[in-house]
């Protein structure tokens, strides 16, 4: 089984028989290659997601999460404070898109490096680790 694939490309639609799932047994000296086919996946071909699904599915997740976030927060109590929320605006968003764009600079790079598998397994370590640090912290602090 391949451990370092390439990242999936969702600008081109893939054919049934492309995604067709293989894996080379080595057994001795000869090597055998198996198809395997997956019963859930469905007999229609995967549509790849348009730039407009990927866009709202991103500001409506990135939307969400920042409702009531601390950064929304500090940015109310700056603009409340200042005698220019505008500025107080501009500053702010400046900020994100800075942040955003480091995010997904980061995230291509990562992409090139890993197969998604990788990413997706240590994405999830890093959040369990997280939760339990917090965790931790709200047993400690009691």
């Amino acid at each position: 089984m391949k451990l370092d694939s390439k990242p999936l490309n969702l600008s081109t639609s893939e054919t049934e028989s492309q995604l067709e799932l293989k894996d080379v047994i080595h057994c001795n000296s000869t090597t055998t290659l198996i198809e395997l086919s997956s019963p859930s996946v469905s007999d229609k071909p995967h549509k790849p997601q348009t730039s407009v699904t990927v866009f709202a599915t991103t500001f409506l997740t990135i939307f969400l999460a920042e409702i009531g976030d601390k950064t929304q927060l500090s940015t109310l109590l700056m603009s409340a404070e200042s005698q220019s929320p505008w500025v107080v605006f501009l500053g702010s968003a400046a900020a994100l898109i800075t942040t955003s764009l480091l995010g997904v600079m980061l995230g291509s790079w990562i992409a090139s490096k890993l197969s998604p598998k990788t990413v997706e397994k240590a994405a999830g370590i890093i959040l369990l680790l997280i939760s339990l640090m917090l965790f931790w912290d709200l047993i400690i602090n009691q």
